[in-house]
């Protein structure tokens, strides 16, 4: 551990939870965007951010109609951070739930892929696949003969669940001193990452390290 290390540790503990809480916000809603699987549900994160825009919601309630100019002032800055956390909320959830739009069957029939998702979004899954079946059936499957109507088929062993691309290339940048060489499936390539340094490679080669937080998508 150098002196960065030491200082850039000293300055998490230094800096208030709101403010860690939104840094952490705004860097789930970016890897999100950027990774082309939906990654784990941040359940703690998410608790701490949603009660706090609850309390924020009720104080701005409380003291709306307050006359006293330095309460309105109060309250405008409020009233920002306020929109400045929906915001981050809903482009994160939006990401989320475009994934799981181009791929409810494989996030449900996928057992490390639905473990990621939260109770909400599991059942938007479910009751999203039902209905897109529902709407499939009615429109050309119930023309089919009954072994031809599964859209999960996989006679031939191929399947016709689609996933998400994970050998889309993505951009990472090294939040820290990666121990192990990043090795690129099917090839002699691996990558030594130190901290700051910025490469471009597959998901599908750099997935365990950005889940354990040693490397962040941008």
């Amino acid at each position: 551990m150098d002196i960065d290390d030491i200082l850039a540790e000293v300055d998490s503990h230094a800096v208030p939870r709101e403010t860690r809480d939104l840094q952490e916000l705004t860097r789930a809603w970016v890897t999100e965007r950027s990774a082309p699987e939906i990654l784990p549900w941040p359940d703690g994160l998410m608790e701490r951010v949603l009660e706090r825009i609850r309390r924020q919601i009720e104080l701005v309630e409380e003291q709306t109609g307050n006359t006293d100019p330095k309460a309105n002032f109060r309250l405008i800055i409020i009233q920002t951070e306020l929109e400045r956390f929906k915001f981050l909320v809903r482009s994160f959830l939006r990401a989320r739930v475009a994934k799981i739009d181009a791929h409810a069957l494989h996030h449900l029939s996928d057992s490390s892929t639905k473990v990621r998702l939260s109770p909400s979004e599991l059942q938007y899954a479910t009751a999203h696949t039902s209905l897109l079946h529902a709407h499939y059936h009615s429109s050309f499957l119930s023309q089919f003969p009954t072994s031809l109507q599964r859209m999960d088929d996989t006679a031939g062993g191929i399947s016709m669940v689609e996933g998400p691309d994970v050998d889309k290339a993505v951009f990472v940048r090294a939040l820290k001193d990666v121990e192990e060489p990043v090795y690129v499936e099917g090839t002699d390539t691996a990558f030594e990452m130190r901290r700051g340094d910025v490469v471009v490679m597959r998901w599908s080669a750099i997935r365990e390290v950005v889940m354990a937080g040693d490397v962040e998508l941008i």
